[in-house]
């Protein structure tokens, strides 16, 4: 063999030991590569609440997350809450009506979502805002057999509006409205309408928010 067949034998086979390289080179790449998209997903899925949503809507998030400002709801038997002893829980805000037929169809899905997770790390708020106060909730709890939900009135609008009034921590767009708190009392976002908040897909999203880190 002359010597510029020689020399181009060592070059093809520089070549090939090039172009093997560059197949293993782009191997790792690709893997390293599709590692990191993948763990890009993940934590892309991870920082969104699980999907949930009534017949017309889904759950919104609300960003920035903004805390809940003082405010005093009142029990149906008269008594006094501060939101703000309900620090450290999940709270689910649920604004409704006796007149709304979709309130009646809800109701008492979050009084089973209340049982099933209500506790020390969760709890439902149903706010009625009927101007005629207990006087019309008492009997419409008892036709419908609610017994376990925490209910609360609020007819003059110590805790909402209708025009997003910045005093007021929710915003009725529709009834009914159900807000979710986080732990440290902000609002993470809302459903407007009826929905079937005993649902896995509603435990889902309660607790997501339950194991969610602080921020």
């Amino acid at each position: 063999m002359d010597h510029s067949m020689k020399a181009a034998e060592r070059f093809h086979r520089r070549l090939s030991r090039r172009a093997s390289l560059g197949h293993a080179l782009r191997g790792v790449l690709g893997a390293a590569a599709a590692t990191a998209a993948s763990r890009l997903s993940t934590m892309a899925h991870a920082a969104s609440p699980p999907l949930f949503g009534g017949s017309r809507h889904q759950f919104t998030l609300l960003r920035p997350v903004r805390a809940v400002p003082p405010v005093s709801l009142t029990r149906i038997d008269g008594s006094v809450l501060k939101f703000a002893s309900l620090r450290g829980k999940v709270v689910l805000v649920n604004f409704w009506a006796t007149w709304c037929p979709a309130c009646r169809t809800e109701l008492p899905s979050l009084e089973r979502l209340q049982v099933a997770l209500g506790g020390a790390g969760f709890e439902v708020v149903a706010i009625s805002v009927d101007q005629e106060g207990p006087a019309a909730v008492t009997p419409f709890l008892r036709k419908l057999n609610i017994r376990y939900l925490p209910v609360y009135t609020d007819a003059g609008g110590r805790s909402w509006s209708k025009d997003g009034d910045a005093d007021a921590p929710f915003t009725l767009y529709g009834m009914p409205i159900s807000y979710l708190v986080d732990p440290d009392g902000r609002i993470e976002g809302y459903l407007e309408g009826n929905a079937d908040w005993s649902s896995e897909e509603a435990k889902d999203l309660i607790l997501s928010t339950m194991r969610a880190p602080a921020r």
